[in-house]
Order: C-alpha cells, then sequence, then structure tokens
C-alpha cells in the first residue's frame, strides 16, 4: 500500500499540470459571500474550523470547490453555497484565493509534542509505516501546486484536526485520486500526534529567500531533527 502510495505522489511530483486558467479579478467578486465566513482575506476565518483559502494552491482549491459542489465532499456549512456556480466560477475562485498572501498562526502548545509533530512531518514513523508528510507537502507546508497537495501551514489546528480525523475514519474520500494516501497516514496516527501536528502545522512559516532561518514561532536549523526545534522570537 505505502508502495503504491508513494508511486502515485512520484507520478504527480513529475507530472506537469495547466495552471493559471482562472481569472483572479472575476474571482474577488465572486468571492465576495465567502468573506463571510473566510475573512475578507481569506485567512480570517469565522471559526477555527474553517479553512483558510488564501495561498492555497488553486489546482488544490479548483478540486475541493468542485469536489463539493459534486457533493462528492458534504460540508453542511457549504451547503448550496456553489449552487448555479459554472465551472469558470469554480477556476476564477480559485483562482483569487490563491492569489492572496497565506498567513501563519502561533504554534502554540507543548514544546515536546511540537519536536516530536517535527519529527513526523519531516521523517514520519517508519515502523508504522507513516510517510513523511514533508514529501508531498513540502518542508515548510507549502504544498505541491502542480500535484495538488495542499498547503498546510497556517490552517487553524481545530480545522486540521477535523480533517486528518476524517480522514481517519475513512469519512473523506478525495483521495481517491491520489490512491488514498491521506486515509493510509491519516489511518496509524493516534489522536496525540494528530493534535501536535495540527499545532505544528498552524505555525509552520513560510523561510524568507535566500535564508536557513524559518521566523515565527520557531526556528529550524538546517538539519533535520526533532532537537532541532528552538523557540524563537514571535513574529
Amino acid at each position: 500500500m505505502q508502495v503504491r502510495n508513494w508511486l502515485v505522489a512520484l507520478s504527480l511530483l513529475l507530472a506537469s499540470a495547466a495552471q493559471g486558467a482562472g481569472d483572479p479579478a472575476a474571482g474577488k467578486i465572486l468571492s465576495l459571500i465567502c468573506a463571510a465566513c473566510h475573512g475578507m482575506d481569506g485567512a480570517t476565518s469565522l471559526l477555527p474550523t474553517y479553512p483558510h483559502l488564501a495561498g492555497q494552491s488553486e489546482k488544490y482549491l479548483l478540486q475541493q470547490l468542485q469536489s463539493i459542489q459534486s457533493n462528492e465532499r458534504q460540508i453542511l456549512e457549504m451547503t448550496g453555497q456553489l449552487f448555479g456556480k459554472s465551472p469558470q466560477d469554480l477556476e476564477n475562485i480559485a483562482a483569487y484565493y490563491a492569489s492572496l498572501p497565506g498567513k501563519v498562526l502561533a504554534a502554540d502548545g507543548d514544546a515536546e509534542a511540537l519536536a516530536k509533530a517535527q519529527a513526523i512531518y519531516r521523517g514520519g514513523v517508519l515502523e508504522r509505516g507513516i510517510p513523511a508528510c514533508a514529501a508531498c507537502h513540502s518542508p515548510a507546508g507549502e504544498g505541491n501546486a502542480p500535484a495538488g497537495f495542499p498547503r498546510l501551514s497556517g490552517q487553524p489546528a481545530p480545522y486540521t484536526v477535523a480533517q486528518l480525523k476524517a480522514f481517519r475514519a475513512g469519512q473523506r474520500t478525495t483521495d481517491e485520486g491520489y490512491g488514498g494516501m491521506m486515509r493510509d497516514t491519516a489511518r496509524s496516527l493516534t489522536d496525540g500526534e494528530i493534535d501536535a501536528l495540527a499545532l505544528y502545522l498552524q505555525g509552520l512559516p513560510v523561510p524568507q529567500p535566500g535564508s536557513f532561518a524559518w521566523p515565527g514561532r520557531f526556528q529550524f536549523s538546517a538539519s533535520a531533527g526533532a532537537e532541532d526545534v528552538q523557540a524563537g522570537a514571535a513574529d
């Protein structure tokens, strides 16, 4: 199962996908109703269980909008929100939110738990068949836009917890086109690991160009490993 998942991931990483099909300007107008829950900037959600959309990849956003519209991904709060939207409308909304800057929150939590979360994110858990999250979502949590792997950096922890548990329970199946990778991975995670990963990702900052220092709630050294977590100055 893990070999199959990695083969799927590799093929997606190597494949190029068409980007930029949507019109951000048109999407901005269509997104006005979305702002009620996701914030005017796409990164100030009304509730922490709502995702941040700003800075997310266009391909991933479009996939999720299509899944929600078709009711493949059932979200009570989204019921009827995409009714009457054309395929081009969905592309425009996705392009708009992808054009906005993402926001990183504070990685509040127990330092030991966050260090363990970092170790899982970067290196996985070999003995339990858990792959490194960074392999698909990038070391900085930026995701992989051409492959359609989402940005995780800055997502509210309660939202990430809910999604990982939904994958674990088989209630969310939007990874079907990726060989069920998320369900396979989440199935082996404990509640404590999910909570810690969510808090870690909430404060995982994007590195600044030309620097190995990652500003934010935590800083990371150039070498991987849980022992490298250091408390850093908050932005």
